[in-house]
């Protein structure tokens, strides 16, 4: 039996830290783990406790890593070679002198109060960076995630769950699309127009892959059919978030936001609203209990008619964090890559501005955009006084129209009707109805939350 035995492996439930203080506890040599004479009486800090100082000596209560808080003992600064702890430690004692008294000198010794805000403000920062590890293991794009809280003692949501694509609600279903486009360059060759042109749309982006259609208008990227490879200019959302962002507390009781750690141009894609995907009716429902709370989660997807709704609360991405402003800088479009049906686009936003690191991330959840009477306008020209720019199609877009049954050249009283380039005349139509917000003619009924973003053009109220 034992020889079978031979080669297996099993996976160890403790950590490396526990394993290794395990060792310390017993006064255990252990070469794999790192534990050795020289080191064993070398114990990890977890946190500091207190402060003091006597005779110009500074001591520290430290809670040592594996031990409970009763095993806690004073050790002389000198001892202590955790230097990020200790001036993580500091800061946090000077902000909160400065808070209570108006001073940062610390005293020689600390009252229970601050002593006791300052080991729920340690613990605080332990359960961040654990939540923090946990976004970053989860995540599949390329942008990093950090988490601050220099505010209050807030600590990572308790029902939260991160996710990076739609979670489809029961009696839901993503059609996935059939066909994909042939083109050998997307962008400067594309055959047909491209996954855009199949779909009379225009392709959204320049070589920077940056967006160059107006708010409203749809964006069809490549998909999983289709010839090109990752590196296609056509494929932006689909990556996924570039930047890395940082969850941070406001100061201005707008509770959680996002703020970008680097630079983000104009036009450039930042994220997607992510989260799980329900039937218009159980957002009615949800909404009603999200009221009570406070809450603004729901996003309904009525691109085209309002029968989906994308509910954030539970399931989401670092977009649940985004804040609401009236002068927002970022710019929400719809978008189609695997499935083409027009009830549930993916959404994402794109930056109305450049944005400096730095930089709070925001959008206006009760955007507005005009809308056309139609989705495509035919107009009327003279024979005579057909524009040259119109005919001969000058597009690969238009060159693909010309041999279908979009385009028709109809004769009618000595006029020529052409429908107008597609993408000019998209209908601009988009989801504008963040949180389930009362449109004209929709039969939803809200309540009315006060807006807290403080720019000059606020509107005082979300909805």
């Amino acid at each position: 039996m034992a020889e079978n035995l031979k080669g297996c492996s099993v996976c160890c439930k403790s950590s490396w830290n526990q394993l290794q203080d395990l060792c310390r506890l017993a006064k255990l040599s252990c070469p794999a783990l790192g534990i050795s004479k020289r080191n064993l009486y070398d114990f990890e800090v977890e946190y500091l406790c207190d402060y003091k100082k006597i005779r110009e000596q500074e001591y520290y209560l430290v809670k040592w890593r594996g031990y409970p808080e009763s095993e806690s003992t004073w050790e002389p600064r000198q001892n202590l070679k955790c230097i990020r702890i200790l001036k993580q430690f500091h800061k946090d004692l000077e902000q909160e002198l400065l808070r209570r008294h108006h001073r940062s000198k610390p005293p020689r010794h600390l009252d229970p109060s601050l002593a006791s805000y300052l080991v729920q403000k340690a613990k605080q920062r332990r359960a961040l960076q654990l939540w923090e590890q946990e976004l970053n293991a989860k995540r599949n794009h390329l942008g990093r995630i950090t988490v601050e809280n220099e505010v209050d003692l807030d600590g990572p949501p308790r029902a939260f769950v991160y996710i990076n694509e739609y979670r489809v609600g029961e009696g839901i279903t993503l059609n996935q699309v059939a066909v994909g486009c042939e083109c050998q360059d997307c962008l400067w060759a594309p055959a047909g127009g491209c996954c855009p042109g199949a779909s009379l749309h225009k392709f959204a982006y320049n070589d920077q892959g940056q967006v160059r259609l107006r708010a409203g208008q749809p964006i069809y990227e490549c998909n999983s059919r289709c010839r090109c490879g990752y590196d296609c200019p056509n494929r932006v959302v689909q990556k996924g978030i570039r930047y890395n962002l940082c969850i941070f507390r406001t100061d201005d009781g707008r509770g959680w936001g996002v703020r970008t750690l680097e630079k983000i141009r104009k036009n450039s894609f930042v994220m997607e609203y992510v989260g799980e995907i329900i039937t218009s009716e159980e957002a009615e429902r949800r909404g009603q209990i999200y009221d009570r709370q406070g809450a603004t989660y729901l996003f309904d997807l009525d691109y085209v008619e309002d029968v989906y709704t994308v509910d954030a609360a539970y399931y989401g991405n670092i977009s649940h964090f985004v804040n609401h402003s009236c002068d927002p800088n970022l710019q929400v479009y719809n978008v189609f890559i695997d499935n083409l049906d027009e009830r549930l686009p993916r959404i994402a936003f794109f930056a109305t501005r450049t944005i400096w690191a730095g930089e709070e991330l925001t959008f206006d959840y009760n955007m507005q955009v005009p809308q056309p009477s139609s989705l495509l306008t035919l107009f009327s020209f003279p024979l005579s006084k057909l524009p040259d720019t119109l005919w001969p199609p000058a597009s690969p877009l238009l060159d693909n129209l010309a041999t279908s049954e979009t385009l028709k050249r109809v004769s009618l009283a000595g006029e020529f009707r052409y429908p107008l380039d597609p993408v000019d005349m998209e209908s601009t139509r988009m989801d504008s109805n963040f949180g389930l917000a009362v449109l004209p003619g929709s039969p939803k009924k809200r309540v009315r939350i006060e807006c807290k973003c403080g720019t000059e053009s606020c509107r005082k109220y979300l909805f």
